[in-house]
């Protein structure tokens, strides 16, 4: 392969992971808050960073398996509880509620570390950060071309990331409970995603499954805030 061609195949390789790394952080960030968001995507890097530094090539025997199960499994315990929250609210209260919204809303600390948010985000950082540099030692010495593997990395970190920054004022205008509702239903399908792949089994289109799995829950969402509506209609219907 010529190094244009590793760069090209790099960098679309790699957007496909910073593009679900975004997803977690601007997810997380819109619902717990940005500073504890923005800290544990920040600490992210920095251990990522180390382990490519110190480790370099030898970072192909780390057990990816074993943290996509630690870091799958949490995803699905903390998105399955957003996702049960936000189907009460858009069933209580529909899409109301546009425009900002404190952390305080939530009960989380406004001074101090939200270590829900920190957590969710270091991790995903860091397991994502950790298949693009596998990506990248996988392509670079295979085409013995490992600079231009890494520039193209870097490349769609830049492109994608900067994409997000842009559209998380975007997601903040979302209404509160489709929000959550929507940050539960992405991480509930990374984390399946993550943890059934660390069991050895492959997903029908690889990554493509995860958009499979967003529509298997946004429908469940839609059967039970259908469900919750009319258990609430009839009650009122009953009640003199």
């Amino acid at each position: 392969m010529s190094p244009t061609s590793v760069f090209v195949t790099t960098f679309l390789a790699a957007a496909v992971e910073v593009i679900e790394m975004v997803i977690i952080v601007v997810g997380v960030g819109s619902v717990r808050g940005w500073r504890s968001t923005w800290l544990g995507a920040g600490v992210g890097l920095v251990v990522l960073a180390l382990l490519v530094t110190v480790f370099g090539t030898a970072l192909r025997a780390v057990p990816l398996n074993t943290l996509r199960l630690v870091i799958g499994s949490l995803l699905v315990i903390f998105g399955l509880q957003w996702y049960r929250k936000g189907i009460r609210r858009v069933a209580a209260s529909g899409l109301r509620g546009m425009g900002g919204r404190p952390a305080s809303e939530e009960g989380v600390a406004t001074r101090g570390v939200d270590w829900t948010a920190f957590v969710l985000s270091f991790k995903g950082v860091l397991l994502e950060g950790l298949e693009i540099a596998f990506i990248v030692v996988s392509f670079g010495l295979t085409a013995q071309a490992l600079s231009s593997a890494a520039l193209g990395a870097a490349a769609a970190f830049v492109v994608v990331a900067g994409a997000g920054l842009l559209a998380r004022r975007l997601v903040q205008r979302i209404p509160r409970s489709a929000l959550q509702l929507l940050v539960g239903t992405l991480l509930s399908s990374f984390g399946t995603f993550w943890a059934v792949q660390s069991l050895g089994i492959a997903w029908p289109s690889d990554d493509a499954a995860i958009l499979g799995l967003v529509a298997w829950y946004g429908l469940a969402a839609a059967a039970y805030v259908v469900l919750l509506r009319r258990r609430r209609l009839a009650t009122t219907e009953v009640t003199p």
